[in-house]
Protein backbone atom coordinates (compact mmCIF):
# COMPACT_ATOMS: atom_id res chain seq x y z
CA UNK A 1 0.00 0.00 0.00
CA UNK A 2 1.32 3.30 -1.50
CA UNK A 3 1.61 6.61 1.13
CA UNK A 4 -0.95 8.69 -0.23
CA UNK A 5 -3.30 5.52 0.45
CA UNK A 6 -2.02 5.01 4.04
CA UNK A 7 -2.63 8.91 4.09
CA UNK A 8 -6.08 8.55 3.07
CA UNK A 9 -7.15 6.26 5.76
CA UNK A 10 -5.25 8.05 8.10
CA UNK A 11 -7.52 11.43 7.62
CA UNK A 12 -10.51 9.06 7.11
CA UNK A 13 -10.05 7.36 10.42
CA UNK A 14 -9.68 10.42 12.42
CA UNK A 15 -12.67 12.24 10.60
CA UNK A 16 -14.90 9.26 11.20
CA UNK A 17 -14.23 8.91 15.34
CA UNK A 18 -15.16 12.52 15.62
CA UNK A 19 -18.84 11.95 14.98
CA UNK A 20 -18.97 8.29 15.57
CA UNK A 21 -18.29 9.26 19.30
CA UNK A 22 -20.16 12.52 19.25
CA UNK A 23 -23.50 10.76 18.34
CA UNK A 24 -23.34 8.06 21.20
CA UNK A 25 -22.74 10.52 23.90
CA UNK A 26 -24.49 13.75 22.70
CA UNK A 27 -27.44 13.04 24.83
CA UNK A 28 -25.02 14.02 27.89
CA UNK A 29 -25.96 17.51 26.68
CA UNK A 30 -29.09 17.29 28.41
CA UNK A 31 -27.90 16.08 31.49
CA UNK A 32 -28.02 17.13 34.69
CA UNK A 33 -25.22 17.78 37.68
CA UNK A 34 -25.65 15.36 39.92
CA UNK A 35 -25.81 15.21 44.33
CA UNK A 36 -22.54 12.77 44.29
CA UNK A 37 -19.11 15.08 43.92
CA UNK A 38 -20.61 17.55 41.18
CA UNK A 39 -21.58 19.52 44.25
CA UNK A 40 -17.90 19.47 45.49
CA UNK A 41 -16.52 19.96 42.37
CA UNK A 42 -18.97 22.66 40.57
CA UNK A 43 -22.22 23.20 41.96
CA UNK A 44 -21.17 23.92 45.58
CA UNK A 45 -17.61 25.25 44.84
CA UNK A 46 -17.30 28.63 44.89
CA UNK A 47 -13.95 28.87 44.08
CA UNK A 48 -14.98 27.38 40.52
CA UNK A 49 -18.48 29.02 40.26
CA UNK A 50 -16.44 32.46 40.08
CA UNK A 51 -14.12 31.78 37.26
CA UNK A 52 -10.83 32.02 36.65
CA UNK A 53 -9.60 34.35 38.96
CA UNK A 54 -6.21 35.14 40.60
CA UNK A 55 -7.45 33.72 43.91
CA UNK A 56 -8.78 30.68 42.31
CA UNK A 57 -5.96 29.72 40.68
CA UNK A 58 -3.99 30.12 44.05
CA UNK A 59 -6.18 28.16 45.33
CA UNK A 60 -6.47 25.50 42.81
CA UNK A 61 -2.26 24.92 43.36
CA UNK A 62 -2.56 24.96 47.23
CA UNK A 63 -6.14 23.15 47.95
CA UNK A 64 -6.32 19.67 48.66
CA UNK A 65 -10.21 20.09 48.33
CA UNK A 66 -12.09 16.83 47.07
CA UNK A 67 -9.24 14.54 48.81
CA UNK A 68 -6.80 15.28 45.97
CA UNK A 69 -4.55 17.61 44.56
CA UNK A 70 -5.16 18.39 40.74
CA UNK A 71 -5.16 21.91 40.01
CA UNK A 72 -5.25 21.37 36.40
CA UNK A 73 -8.43 19.84 36.71
CA UNK A 74 -9.70 22.78 39.42
CA UNK A 75 -8.47 24.98 36.43
CA UNK A 76 -10.40 23.43 33.59
CA UNK A 77 -13.79 23.31 35.58
CA UNK A 78 -13.30 27.03 36.37
CA UNK A 79 -12.94 27.82 32.40
CA UNK A 80 -15.79 25.85 32.32
CA UNK A 81 -17.76 28.48 34.63
CA UNK A 82 -16.28 31.66 33.49
CA UNK A 83 -17.67 30.50 29.75
CA UNK A 84 -20.65 28.64 30.34
CA UNK A 85 -21.49 29.44 33.83
CA UNK A 86 -24.09 26.71 35.81
CA UNK A 87 -25.58 25.55 32.73
CA UNK A 88 -24.65 21.52 33.38
CA UNK A 89 -25.15 20.75 29.45
CA UNK A 90 -22.35 22.81 28.31
CA UNK A 91 -20.08 21.07 31.19
CA UNK A 92 -20.89 17.56 30.03
CA UNK A 93 -20.33 18.22 26.24
CA UNK A 94 -16.79 19.38 27.18
CA UNK A 95 -15.93 15.83 28.66
CA UNK A 96 -17.33 14.21 25.48
CA UNK A 97 -14.94 16.40 23.33
CA UNK A 98 -12.21 15.38 25.77
CA UNK A 99 -12.87 12.01 24.96
CA UNK A 100 -13.06 12.63 21.31
CA UNK A 101 -9.45 14.02 21.42
CA UNK A 102 -8.55 10.81 23.47
CA UNK A 103 -10.06 8.55 20.91
CA UNK A 104 -8.15 10.49 18.19
CA UNK A 105 -4.65 10.70 19.92
CA UNK A 106 -4.78 6.87 20.94
CA UNK A 107 -5.08 5.64 17.27
CA UNK A 108 -2.16 8.01 16.18
CA UNK A 109 -0.41 6.70 18.93
CA UNK A 110 -0.76 3.51 18.22
CA UNK A 111 -0.07 3.64 14.38
CA UNK A 112 2.95 5.48 14.93
CA UNK A 113 4.05 2.31 17.49
CA UNK A 114 3.03 0.03 15.55
CA UNK A 115 2.95 1.35 11.76
CA UNK A 116 -0.20 -0.51 11.54
CA UNK A 117 -3.29 1.46 10.40
CA UNK A 118 -6.15 -0.59 10.61
CA UNK A 119 -5.47 -2.76 13.72
CA UNK A 120 -5.14 0.91 15.40
CA UNK A 121 -8.43 2.42 14.00
CA UNK A 122 -10.41 -1.26 15.84
CA UNK A 123 -8.82 -0.15 19.57
CA UNK A 124 -9.41 3.17 19.34
CA UNK A 125 -13.10 2.69 18.20
CA UNK A 126 -13.69 0.30 20.77
CA UNK A 127 -11.98 2.97 23.17
CA UNK A 128 -14.29 5.62 22.29
CA UNK A 129 -17.35 3.38 21.55
CA UNK A 130 -17.36 0.84 24.67
CA UNK A 131 -19.34 1.82 27.53
CA UNK A 132 -16.83 1.61 30.16
CA UNK A 133 -16.14 5.06 29.59
CA UNK A 134 -20.01 6.33 29.95
CA UNK A 135 -19.18 7.32 33.72
CA UNK A 136 -16.17 9.03 32.94
CA UNK A 137 -17.34 10.85 30.19
CA UNK A 138 -21.50 11.26 31.25
CA UNK A 139 -20.12 12.51 35.13
CA UNK A 140 -19.19 16.10 35.20
CA UNK A 141 -17.03 15.46 38.12
CA UNK A 142 -14.85 12.79 36.44
CA UNK A 143 -13.66 15.46 34.22
CA UNK A 144 -10.32 14.20 35.90
CA UNK A 145 -10.36 11.16 34.04
CA UNK A 146 -10.79 12.37 30.36
CA UNK A 147 -8.30 15.00 31.11
CA UNK A 148 -5.51 13.11 32.57
CA UNK A 149 -6.43 10.15 30.02
CA UNK A 150 -5.16 12.94 27.14
CA UNK A 151 -1.95 14.03 29.16
CA UNK A 152 -1.53 10.12 30.03
CA UNK A 153 -1.48 9.23 25.66
CA UNK A 154 0.23 12.77 24.93
CA UNK A 155 2.99 11.92 27.49
CA UNK A 156 3.50 8.19 25.53
CA UNK A 157 2.85 10.21 21.92
CA UNK A 158 6.05 12.36 23.35
CA UNK A 159 8.04 9.69 24.64
CA UNK A 160 8.06 7.49 21.23
CA UNK A 161 9.00 10.63 19.33
CA UNK A 162 12.00 11.35 22.38
CA UNK A 163 12.80 6.97 21.62
CA UNK A 164 12.91 7.67 17.82
CA UNK A 165 15.37 10.32 17.85
CA UNK A 166 16.44 10.97 21.57
CA UNK A 167 17.18 14.54 21.94
CA UNK A 168 17.43 16.84 25.38
CA UNK A 169 14.53 18.93 24.23
CA UNK A 170 12.29 16.13 23.37
CA UNK A 171 12.92 14.66 26.88
CA UNK A 172 11.86 17.54 28.77
CA UNK A 173 8.85 17.87 26.28
CA UNK A 174 7.71 14.28 27.53
CA UNK A 175 8.26 15.49 31.20
CA UNK A 176 6.66 18.66 30.96
CA UNK A 177 3.53 16.98 29.91
CA UNK A 178 3.62 14.34 32.83
CA UNK A 179 4.45 16.52 35.12
CA UNK A 180 0.73 18.50 33.64
CA UNK A 181 -0.79 15.03 33.63
CA UNK A 182 0.23 14.85 37.47
CA UNK A 183 -1.91 17.96 37.83
CA UNK A 184 -4.49 16.58 36.91
CA UNK A 185 -4.93 12.97 38.25
CA UNK A 186 -2.12 11.66 40.94
CA UNK A 187 -2.79 8.47 39.23
CA UNK A 188 -0.38 9.06 36.57
CA UNK A 189 2.33 7.87 38.92
CA UNK A 190 2.36 4.62 37.27
CA UNK A 191 2.69 5.91 33.66
CA UNK A 192 6.82 5.79 34.36
CA UNK A 193 5.72 1.05 34.48
CA UNK A 194 4.27 1.84 31.56
CA UNK A 195 6.73 3.40 28.96
CA UNK A 196 9.06 1.06 30.58
CA UNK A 197 6.26 -1.78 28.73
CA UNK A 198 6.93 0.61 25.49
CA UNK A 199 10.60 -0.19 25.76
CA UNK A 200 10.07 -3.78 25.41
CA UNK A 201 7.34 -3.48 22.81
CA UNK A 202 6.61 -2.14 20.37
CA UNK A 203 9.93 0.06 20.83
CA UNK A 204 12.23 -2.48 21.34
CA UNK A 205 14.61 -0.32 22.95
CA UNK A 206 15.53 -3.50 25.12
CA UNK A 207 16.55 -5.93 22.50
CA UNK A 208 20.18 -6.70 22.96
CA UNK A 209 22.16 -5.25 20.12
CA UNK A 210 25.03 -6.97 18.35
CA UNK A 211 28.56 -5.49 18.60
CA UNK A 212 30.13 -5.34 14.98
CA UNK A 213 32.47 -7.52 13.85
CA UNK A 214 35.75 -6.77 11.60
CA UNK A 215 34.98 -7.35 8.42
CA UNK A 216 36.89 -9.98 6.29
CA UNK A 217 37.16 -10.83 2.46
CA UNK A 218 37.75 -14.00 1.02
CA UNK A 219 41.04 -13.80 0.48
CA UNK A 220 41.87 -12.74 4.31
CA UNK A 221 40.55 -16.14 4.69
CA UNK A 222 42.22 -17.97 2.89
CA UNK A 223 45.29 -16.47 3.39
CA UNK A 224 44.59 -17.46 7.05
CA UNK A 225 44.12 -20.94 6.24
CA UNK A 226 47.31 -21.41 4.79
CA UNK A 227 49.27 -20.20 7.11
CA UNK A 228 48.25 -22.43 9.43
CA UNK A 229 48.61 -25.06 6.53
CA UNK A 230 52.25 -24.08 5.97
CA UNK A 231 53.38 -22.25 9.32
Amino acid sequence: MNKSVDKLYYVLICTVLFPATLAVYLPVRSHQFVHYDDDTYVTNNPHVLSGLTIENIVWAFTAGHGSNWHPVTWLSHQLDCAIFGESPGPHHLVNVFWHIANAILLFVLLQRMTKRIWPSAFVAALFALHPLHVESVAWVAERKDVLSTFFWLLTMLAYVRYAERPKPTRYLLTLLVFILGLMTKPMLVTLPFCLLLLDYWPLNRLAPTMPDLPKTTGSTIINHQSSIINP
